[in-house]
């Protein structure tokens, strides 16, 4: 069996090497990436895996994607896989081949459709998100689930564990279901569209901490945003500081201070403890000392 492949993400780099892993039964036969992406911060050059193992490579032009059909067509898989790819595919590209293309959504569907699922996920304090393989549509993240499986979620959990977590899962669904569409025994479950709910793309104002919330949601929006991606951030004195770590404080706080005053600062750990929505307060962690903060500021 014969295998394309389409990715330019870290989810691209494991999925492409868990087939090249196990090929007894089937072999890659293309693939389709980026040189270079501003779009995606986890973006990985493929190239380097499609060199070492002898892969014809097509680097896509945004400004003739055709070009991308050609070459994928002149390899005549049996089946493609789309796993970390910024837009969705033309008709002409799903009927490419006969099993179509697979599609990988790191959600649960069709409840969480749509962008940025991992800090979402973290953002809105889920318990459970997915590793998701389905059918790829016209639609997006509407095809068939041809293989989901559940994830917890921990308090602890940032974007970069969370990530880790998904793509474990993902290496081993990647092998699974290759080897079912080599036997022919691919399970399609259409998805129930009335449970859907679609996350949008979010915006740099999206990442700043508003102090009036309570310090859970932004201990929530802080490790959503956890490397690869660029981090929460705050404003002061007009300057933009980025935050990647925090802590809840256990303490219950006066009512009569605003949020975002300065309770406390611990040089030593670069911290601060800032008043929050709900009467709480949260421990903000930076990896360069902030001298110009002090106690009795206001964020």
């Amino acid at each position: 069996m014969k295998i394309g492949f389409i990715g330019c993400v870290l989810s691209s780099k494991v999925a492409l090497e868990a087939l090249l892993e196990n090929n007894h039964n089937y072999e890659v036969v293309a693939v389709i990436t980026k040189k270079k992406s501003n779009f995606n911060s986890d973006f990985v050059d493929l190239g380097s895996i499609c060199s070492k193992n002898n892969l014809p490579i097509h680097y896509e032009d945004s400004k003739n994607k055709r070009e991308s059909i050609r070459f994928m067509k002149k390899y005549n898989p049996d089946v493609i896989y789309c796993i970390g790819w910024s837009y969705l595919l033309t008709k002409e590209f799903l009927e490419i081949c006969k099993h179509g293309v697979v599609g990988f959504h790191p959600a649960s569907l069709p409840k969480n459709r749509g962008r940025h699922p991992i800090i979402w996920s973290l953002c809105l304090g889920l318990e459970e998100t997915s590793s998701t393989l389905f059918m790829m549509e016209e639609g997006a993240d509407t095809g068939p689930i041809i293989n989901q499986k559940n994830i917890k979620i921990s308090k602890n959990d940032n974007a970069k564990s969370l990530y880790e977590k998904i793509l474990k899962k993902l290496k081993i669904q990647i092998q699974s279901s290759a080897l079912d569409f080599f036997k022919d025994t691919v399970k399609k479950n259409k998805q129930d569209h009335t449970k859907s709910n679609i996350w949008r793309k979010r915006s740099f104002s999206d990442g700043q901490i508003d102090w009036r919330m309570s310090a859970n949601d932004i201990n929530n929006l802080i490790r959503a945003l956890y490397k690869p991606y660029p981090g929460a951030h705050f404003v002061f004195k007009e300057k933009h500081i980025t935050v990647f770590e925090s802590k809840v404080s256990k303490r219950k706080q006066k009512k009569n201070i605003e949020p975002g005053k300065v309770l406390d600062v611990n040089s030593l750990e670069n911290s601060f403890l800032i008043k929050c929505g709900s009467n709480t307060a949260i421990w903000i962690y930076n990896d360069e000392p902030l001298k110009h903060i002090k106690i009795g500021d206001y964020l």
